[in-house]
């Protein structure tokens, strides 16, 4: 039987899919709180950094994967509409989560958003995306592909969809650089992050499955090692806040 883990435990592979779901529509109403109370707001942060690498312009694409309830596809297509058109259309946005509870989640705190079709969403998995092959300009995928069943086919997928030329973005937690710094913020995960979850949302399980997961991923050189086998190149990472997340990137050509 084909098995991966799930948190702190291991299951079928074909099982993890519902549990993962099962957890972000449990954390879906407060999501974006939690975030803000967890992270100290660093990941508006992170966020930001990995908008100001991509650079967005008009007339590109974005898939913006687990992209939940939508953040990164908004600052795209802002930061792209502060650009000289220069007779470019108007950047576009995709977000694709494979969640619906997060989705809707985003469409009652978001508003705003693109305007003309430039924003969509659509339900989808990442290992199978509902995407033709190189359609998009950009892809990104934040604090999601910690979640997939198979990570392999998910990056498969992202270098598929992505035309020639075309960037691949992955902000993700992974461990700090230092063994000190590495020691407080696995106590403050292990002890804080569950029992704020517990208090804020009544679901302490759900946030002790996402620290977990988060122990469960490679380190750096490991995970940049995957994006390489997917068939990126110049490939490399950006460590933020002393390796608690890193930008992972690379180009299909």
């Amino acid at each position: 039987m084909d098995t991966v883990s799930f948190g702190d435990r291991t299951v079928a592979a074909e099982d993890k899919e519902e549990l993962v779901k099962a957890v972000f529509d449990s954390v879906a109403p407060a999501y974006d709180l939690m975030n803000d109370l967890m992270s100290g707001g660093l990941h508006r942060v992170w966020k930001s950094v990995l908008l100001d690498r991509l650079a967005p312009q008009p007339g590109q694409t974005l898939l913006d994967v687990a992209g939940g309830t939508g953040d990164i596809a908004r600052g795209f297509l802002k930061r792209a509409s502060e650009r000289p058109p220069r007779d470019r259309a108007p950047a576009k946005a995709i977000i694709c989560d494979i969640n619906h509870a997060m989705m809707v989640a985003g469409q009652a705190t978001h508003q705003e958003g693109g305007g003309d079709g430039q924003l969509t969403a659509v339900c989808g998995n990442a290992e199978a995306l509902p995407l033709p092959n190189n359609s998009v300009d950009r892809y990104t995928i934040g604090f999601g592909i910690r979640n997939v069943t198979h990570r392999d086919r998910a990056l498969k997928e992202a270098y598929r969809v992505l035309k020639p030329g075309g960037r691949f973005m992955c902000l993700e937690f992974s461990r700090p650089v230092t063994d000190g710094f590495e020691e407080l913020y696995r106590a403050y995960s292990d002890h804080v992050i569950p029992t704020m979850g517990g208090l804020v949302t009544g679901d302490r399980d759900s946030y002790h499955y996402l620290v977990e997961s988060i122990k469960r991923f490679p380190p750096q050189d490991a995970f940049q090692l995957e994006v390489e086998a997917a068939g990126f190149v110049r490939t490399g990472y950006e460590n933020l806040t002393g390796g608690v997340v890193a930008l992972h990137g690379g180009w299909k050509i």
